[in-house]
């Protein structure tokens, strides 16, 4: 069903499109939420609280982008409010440097290659401790395959800010992984 079509039968009061609005930006809305805030029971109250506005606001979609764009940008400034109340600090957290501290005991001191799966949540670790703006950019552009313009729209950064924040993010990425397991290059290359 294409966006026209399913916010028309929204906008009728069909809950079955509801639904399918829902089920079809649900993982959009948590990716976003959950990489911002950091806090499972902040973040499901958060992603109610970003369908309620969807629902309340799709009047206002005036389909000049795709609406998980709007979705997108809905969530984005829901959470920037939530982090401004709460005055959040973004800083790593010492799970995950003691975390990263063990893998590179276990690779050194036994030899063991990592695993992608290994690699993949060692990643995710590290872009957890990323400042907000960073974390979103990356997480907006690699998990969710966004282009730059529709960053810019969801983030309302303009698109050499956006380029810019996803450059030093992957440098920062790869700054902390290659400082917590210095033969990552190697490893990563083995187990392409």
């Amino acid at each position: 069903m294409d966006d026209a079509t399913l916010i028309a039968r929204v906008k009728a009061g069909n809950m079955h499109a509801c639904r399918f609005l829902v089920d079809k930006h649900r993982n959009l809305v948590w990716h976003m939420v959950l990489r911002m805030i950091r806090q499972q029971e902040d973040a499901e109250d958060i992603c109610q609280e970003v369908f309620f506005r969807v629902f309340r606001d799709l009047y206002k979609f005036r389909g000049a982008s795709k609406l998980s764009t709007w979705i997108g940008s809905i969530t984005y400034h829901i959470c920037i409010d939530h982090l401004r109340k709460k005055e959040k600090q973004v800083t790593s957290s010492a799970e995950n440097l003691e975390y990263a501290a063990g893998r590179r005991q276990t690779l050194e001191q036994g030899g063991i290659k990592i695993e992608r799966d290994d690699l993949k949540r060692m990643v995710h670790k590290v872009v957890d401790t990323l400042p907000v703006q960073y974390r979103t950019v990356i997480t907006l552009f690699h998990l969710e395959e966004f282009s730059y313009h529709e960053i810019e729209e969801i983030t309302g950064m303009p698109e050499g800010t956006v380029k810019s924040y996803l450059n030093r993010a992957r440098a920062m990425v790869r700054a902390q992984l290659e400082q917590q397991v210095p033969d990552i290059r190697q490893l990563a290359l083995d187990n392409s």
